[in-house]
Order: C-alpha cells, then structure tokens, then sequence
C-alpha cells in the first residue's frame, strides 16, 4: 500500500482510476468498516485501484478548534488498518485553512475528478464537506454526473439499537467500558507506544511493572483492566494487569500506564508495546502501604488469570501492527 501525504496544491495526479472511500475514520469502528468494505468490494467489481482519502489533521482542529475531539487512534495506527482492509493507497490531505474555504463543487472537482481520478466515492450517510459543510451525498450524486463518477452512501451501523460512533467510543471509555467498545470496534480498543522509565517503586515495594507512554490522545478512564501485551518487533505476547492512573498510595502527580506481565518476561525489555484492554477489574484506589497494594496487584492478578482461562476464546486479540 502507498501513503501519499500531502498539501492541496501537492496532491499527484497520477493515481489510476479508483474507488475512494472519504472520511476521518478515527478509531476504524464497525461503521467505518462497512464503508471500508463497500468501497473495496466496489473496486474489485469494477476493476479499480481502492483509495482512502482521509484527512490530517482533523478538520475541527481548524474550523472548530474548540469542539476538537480527542483522537482514538494515531494516523499511523489507521494505515495499518487501511492495509489490513487491502486498500491500495491511502491520501492523507493536509487539512488547512484554504481547504476549509474549498465550496462542496471545488472540493470534487479539484480533489476528487482532476487528481484523484474517482470512478466511485463512498461515505457514510451523514458526511458533509465543502465551505461549512455545504456538501451532503445529494451534492455529491449531482456533481457524480456531471463528472463521471457514483456516489454511495453508507447507512450507519446500529449496535444495541445505537448507532455506532467514535463519539460513542469516546464516551464508553471515558467511563471505563471497554468490553462494549470491543462491540463497537469489532476488536480490542489498543494503545501502543515505547516503554519509558518509571520511577522504579514497583520493582522495590510491589511488583514489577512495564510503563507505556501511550501515542494516543485518548485513554480509558482511570482503573485496572484485564490486558493483552504484545511487542510489534517481534510477536511476543503476554497476558497482563493494566492499571491507568495516578498512582496514589505513592501521592503520584502525572497518569501514567502501568503494565504487570502475568507470566515471567523473558529475554529483553520490550521497547514499544500494543495494550489491548479486554475488561475492566476496578476503579484505582489509596491503599494504607506498599505491602497492601502488591497484594491487591497479585489478587488482580488471579482475577485476570481467571477471565483468561474461562473467556479467552471469545476475547481473543486481534491486534494492529
């Protein structure tokens, strides 16, 4: 797959004709699939190069920086995906002010007819573009016309009689809810960044922890979950205890991720490793001495060895690169 990253007036044209899929795709949730799908089944039918055509960075950062959402995943994070879903290339436009100003017939004419060439364009059943959000798909079936290409639209997904959002995410792991976000994102939510430094006082008082300097914005909501641990370099996994928080029977200041490996880590440190957060076992709490919290770890601990043991086909990870 090729990633083109680039500015409005760097766009190549070179592209073949192509099926793209439009939209910000943050998370890459049930909803994003089905248009990830439809685009790719377009594309083989016809004969066509499939295309993402995503954005970067995300659009309210400039037309409403203040309703600016917490990203899920990291650019980085949705190209694995857009591999996995064997798109051919993805186009991240930077998202700029004079993008912003683009009118819904510029956007198609400029973007999607003169440089990428699209013979159909896919996008969720709410997507709106242009010049404040003038565009809609009766818009974009008009311009399809004139143009030559087809536009469809992708109804949202419903799960639990909700549709399915990164808002919803977003708010789901705000509270801690990660067994109903797996639902929603048909696979663990997963952070993924270097292993950093502690302050080594789980090594001398508790027991020994893997500390995860997270690349994503959002986290779950403070507490100790039921995790799997992986190295991307070299497809080592663990099953783990995660604790996301503060720290407060040390009177830590900054979160932190803390990661207690279930089985014995051998060979070298980790650098970088994937979380994928499986349930949640508590809400982070004081305790009274070091001696009290490495109990309370180590009773975490047989839970999690417990929901393995009896839940682990149904919760087993399939985890990004």
């Amino acid at each position: 797959m090729i990633c083109i990253f680039a500015a409005l007036d760097r766009l190549p044209d070179e592209l073949p004709p192509c099926a793209i899929a439009i939209g910000n795709f943050d998370g890459v949730h049930a909803g994003h699939r089905r248009i990830l799908e439809k685009t790719r089944a377009l594309a083989n039918e016809h004969g066509l190069q499939a295309v993402v055509l995503t954005f970067d960075p995300h659009p309210m950062k400039v037309v409403a920086p203040e309703r600016l959402p917490k990203m899920l995943t990291t650019q980085q994070q949705r190209q694995v995906f857009f591999r996995e879903f064997g798109f051919d290339h993805t186009v991240v436009l930077e998202f700029t002010p004079q993008v912003a100003q683009l009118s819904a017939e510029r956007f198609v004419t400029q973007v999607l007819a003169a440089k990428l060439h699209a013979r159909w364009v896919v996008v969720g059943e709410n997507f709106r573009f242009g010049h404040r959000g003038a565009g809609n798909i009766a818009v974009l079936r008009k311009l399809g016309r004139r143009l030559d290409f087809q536009a469809v639209s992708v109804e949202p997904v419903l799960i639990g009689g909700e549709p399915v959002s990164s808002t919803r995410v977003r708010r789901l792991l705000a509270e801690g809810r990660v067994a109903p976000v797996r639902k929603l994102l048909c696979r663990p939510f997963t952070l993924q960044g270097p292993i950093v430094s502690g302050e080594g006082v789980g090594s001398r008082q508790t027991v020994p922890t893997l500390n995860l300097q997270p690349e994503a914005e959002l986290w779950p909501a403070r507490g100790v979950y039921v995790t799997s641990t992986r190295e991307p370099a070299t497809g080592r996994r663990w099953e783990s205890v995660t604790n996301i928080g503060n720290r407060p029977t040390f009177n830590g200041a900054e979160q932190t991720v803390e990661t207690f490996l279930l089985s014995p880590l051998e060979g070298e440190t980790p650098r970088l490793i994937e979380l994928a957060f499986h349930w949640r076992l508590r809400e982070e709490r004081k305790f009274d001495s070091a001696e009290s919290l490495r109990r309370q770890i180590l009773a975490d601990a047989a839970r999690a060895k417990r929901f393995f043991r009896l839940a682990k086909p149904a919760y087993e990870s399939k985890f990004a690169v």
